[in-house]
């Protein structure tokens, strides 16, 4: 793969390349095993632990190259048509690239999505123009997409991120349909990615769900705090600066080595650093604020969408950072909240909307910027 040169080299939010991926290499080891040796995988771990980089990042290894390999992220899908849209469209995209002859297989194949294949009038490239409405028979153009995977040239890899959705789709029978199709295929293996850790686990390891040992489990969990320091001090030193001991444990610590995170604040500290300049311990609080700020509007909006005692709860867990015994009358009476079982009501519903996840006993917030402007702005 083709370098890119980043201004900043923290990468937030999508995979540009190795030199700006931070080890893994255990994980892409063990990712790209169960591939070579036809295994689906059920990757597990928290939203922006760094699911979606491994996987790119396994899909530009050299011992992917003899694959066909798509991307699909469904976590906004709420039915079948729309995962059938982007899995089309998914594949759709990757092929255009190569030649026309890949394309007229493709439509070949799938033809129910045929009368979305049009020209660009002013590229003359050829696009897809299809909307929901245009896939009237979701398992119909399911099953043609499948063939088209199972008749290809190469095997083909599908990695399918927030797969826990299909879980939530309008039909009933999705888990099951899907599972039928998938058991199916030898040509075509499958990375199931989710960071709903209890529903992805109940799919997977339930003996009453459709996807019961139906794919190697695999975790992810953070990066080594040391192993991110030295690939920080890398990245610092390569483009010109320096950074001192100490401060990448510092960020990693404050943010539990949750990828996402810690990448964002040490984006800003690179920012903060000039050419030739260091990069201190002082820095961090600045750094924190200064995306905290940029932030503000959005936490600010998302309070006024929740009840008051929800807002309550949500705060009192920000301040206490991992809180447990929610429902205690110690944790009740120190947060001024009504009861307990108003609290046991407002988690339930923040549980809900992903805003407060759950770890054993011990519950957070799930943003940890938000819980951060929870504790010391709000």
């Amino acid at each position: 793969m083709k370098d890119i040169i980043q201004v900043n080299p923290f990468v937030v939010g999508r995979y540009v390349s190795d030199r700006y991926f931070c080890d893994r290499k255990d994980e892409t080891a063990q990712l790209l095993k169960h591939i070579w040796n036809g295994r689906n995988v059920a990757l597990i771990s928290p939203r922006r632990m760094g699911k979606t980089g491994l996987i790119h990042h396994c899909f530009g290894q050299d011992r992917l190259a003899s694959y066909h390999t798509f991307f699909v992220d469904i976590y906004a899908t709420t039915s079948l048509a729309e995962l059938v849209y982007l899995l089309g469209k998914a594949i759709y995209d990757e092929l255009k690239p190569r030649s026309s002859k890949w394309v007229d297989r493709f439509f070949r194949t799938v033809g129910s999505l045929r009368m979305g294949f049009k020209f660009d009038p002013v590229t003359g490239d050829p696009v897809l123009d299809i909307s929901l409405g245009d896939i009237q028979a979701p398992q119909t153009t399911l099953d043609e997409i499948f063939r088209y995977l199972e008749t290809a040239d190469r095997p083909c890899v599908v990695a399918i991120d927030e797969f826990q959705q299909i879980g939530n789709y309008v039909e009933n029978n999705v888990e099951a349909m899907l599972r039928t199709r998938i058991q199916q295929c030898h040509n075509t293996f499958f990375i199931f990615a989710g960071s709903r850790r209890h529903l992805m686990s109940n799919m997977f390891n339930s003996a009453a769900k459709p996807f019961y040992q139906s794919a190697v489990t695999m975790g992810l969990g953070p990066i080594p705090s040391g192993v991110y320091a030295d690939f920080a001090s890398k990245m610092f030193e390569d483009h010109g600066r320096r950074i001192q001991d100490g401060v990448a444990q510092t960020v990693h610590e404050r943010f539990d080595g949750c990828t996402w995170f810690v990448q964002m604040i040490m984006n800003e500290l690179f920012a903060l650093t000039p050419h030739g300049g260091v990069c201190g311990k002082d820095m961090v609080d600045t750094a924190i604020r200064n995306v905290i700020i940029a932030q503000e509007g959005t936490y600010k909006e998302l309070l006024t969408h929740i009840a008051p005692k929800q807002k309550q709860v949500l705060q009192a867990i920000a301040r206490e950072g991992m809180a447990r015994s929610i429902t205690s009358g110690a944790f009740v009476k120190k947060y001024k909240l009504t009861s307990a079982s108003s609290v046991q009501a407002a988690v339930k519903s923040l549980l809900k909307t992903e805003l407060v996840t759950q770890d054993g006993d011990a519950y957070r917030v799930y943003d940890h910027f938000l819980a951060y402007w929870l504790a010391h702005e709000y």
